[in-house]
């Protein structure tokens, strides 16, 4: 029996070392989605490559990326997708298959090419806005009624962001018109963006009935990060928001899918707060046109009724006048063939005629005086009626301005109520009033903690209580156990 042939392991990975070595000495352009990039503090990455069929992975291998073609790469990525690297991508890599006696088989990354990526971010964007279309969601935020006076804001902002400083500025310059602003901080840039916008939009629908419209503010400079407002699950809860969205984010390039499904979007945060503030100047403008136009026809209608009194009285003063002149006339004519009659008859009978005649003048004067005093009545009457009618369309057409005028002065001073009762409301939020009850606020590197910002064994914390800021130093870490 044949005596066993033993190698040891290092002899074993060394010869697959030679093997791998003799066969694979070119470098090859590999496409592939960079699942985790494994940084270390070193500088160098180590990250894990996959290819996947849907969501299963049918391939995986370790790449290695030295610090200085890191730093190169990430440089290129910046100038070219706008984005550093980071996972989740697919990438286009120059690679070098290499093997480790302690490390394994690896890929050596000796390029990426960030052309590549820009195209796959491109594709990403049109799935985004298919799939919006094929929710029927592009246009639904943009549907929505804009109030007539957006006064009371929800922003979604950082708290120390720039464009909310010169948002806030714009409001708060201008001395003829009130808002209301509440903070819902969110992360503005990068992948962590999509979530905390998203939490800070279902935290406002929430409570949406306390808010008019919702903006978006970033300050502007490089457009890096911005690939998170074409990420479909942020651009989807955008468009389907039951109250407008506005958005400021600050970049003067190609619109983010964000921008294009919100009811409006501004190239600056001043921009879109000037916005607001031409509404209300607007509407201003629209109630100083409509109490002109109010005065002016008011002016018209009166001048037409003068007018058509004038007329009608003119015209009754004419038809007076022409029948007194007929009944003059016929007066006259029946006097003269009473006279003409008178000398026919005998004399036993002119006294009879002249009785007759005498009654006959009479009964005739009678009778025009009782006509002339029934037309002096109705002219009398038709001028009071027509006056009376005029005084009552004055008084209308004052009426209606004063109730105008009463009922916007009404709606402003309610708005106004139900404003500062909101802003009573924001007050009792204020840290201060947890404060008193006895709570105080830690905060590490002037931020608060949590699993990102927690610190280290006998570095300083600062503790703020209602009377005091203490400083204290970590003595002992540990964590709290979860329930």
């Amino acid at each position: 029996m044949s005596e066993k042939k033993i190698f040891t392991l290092e002899q074993v990975a060394r010869s697959i070392k030679k093997t791998l070595e003799e066969r694979y000495q070119s470098t090859y352009w590999v496409k592939a989605e960079m699942h985790k990039l494994n940084r270390f503090p070193s500088g160098h990455a180590f990250p894990e490559l996959v290819q996947k069929d849907g969501q299963r992975i049918v391939a995986q291998m370790s790449g290695t990326l030295w610090k200085q073609q890191l730093e190169s790469i990430n440089r290129k990525f910046v100038e070219v997708v706008k984005e550093p690297l980071k996972e989740g991508t697919q990438l286009l890599l120059l690679v070098k298959v290499v093997f480790s006696e302690n490390f394994g088989l690896s890929l050596l990354i000796l390029d990426i090419d960030p052309s590549f990526s820009l195209g796959e971010l491109q594709r990403q964007r049109e799935e985004t806005l298919k799939k919006l279309a094929t929710k029927g969601l592009i246009n639904k935020n943009q549907q929505l009624k804009f109030p007539l006076l957006p006064k009371r804001i929800a922003v979604i902002s950082a708290e120390a962001s720039k464009g909310l400083s010169d948002f806030m500025q714009v409001l708060d310059d201008q001395k003829d018109y009130r808002f209301f602003t509440m903070l819902f901080p969110a992360y503005l840039q990068g992948d962590v963006a999509v979530n905390s916008i998203i939490a800070a939009l279902s935290k406002i629908e929430k409570v949406k009935s306390h808010f008019d419209v919702v903006v978006i503010v970033r300050g502007g400079g490089a457009e890096v990060g911005m690939t998170c407002y074409n990420h479909f699950d942020l651009c989807a809860a955008i468009a389907d928001f039951p109250l407008p969205i506005l958005t400021g984010i600050g970049h003067s390039t190609n619109l983010t899918v964000a921008e294009m499904v919100a009811y409006h979007n501004a190239i600056t945060p001043s921009k879109l707060a000037t916005l607001l503030v031409d509404s209300f100047a607007e509407f201003e403008r629209d109630l100083l046109q409509m109490s002109k136009q109010i005065s002016s026809t008011s002016k018209k209608v009166l001048s037409m009724q003068q007018a058509d009194l004038n007329f009608k009285t003119s015209f009754i003063t004419q038809q007076v006048r022409m029948t007194l002149k007929l009944f003059r006339q016929n007066l006259e004519s029946v006097k003269k063939n009473l006279t003409m009659q008178s000398f026919l008859y005998q004399q036993d009978e002119k006294r009879d005629l002249e009785q007759l005649s005498q009654q006959v003048v009479q009964q005739t004067n009678k009778f025009l005086a009782f006509q002339q005093n029934i037309l002096n009545q109705n002219t009398t009457l038709l001028s009071t009626n027509f006056r009376q009618q005029i005084q009552t369309e004055k008084t209308s057409l004052k009426q209606t301005s004063r109730e105008f005028k009463l009922f916007s002065k009404s709606i402003l001073e309610k708005r106004i109520d139900a404003l500062q009762q909101l802003e009573n409301q924001t007050k009792l939020l204020h840290p201060d009033q947890v404060l008193k009850r006895g709570f105080a606020i830690v905060r590490h590197k002037n931020q608060s903690l949590s699993l990102s910002n927690q610190p280290e064994i006998n570095e300083e914390i600062e503790i703020e209580t209602l009377q005091f800021n203490l400083t204290a130093k970590v003595a002992n870490l540990k964590p709290k156990a979860s329930k």
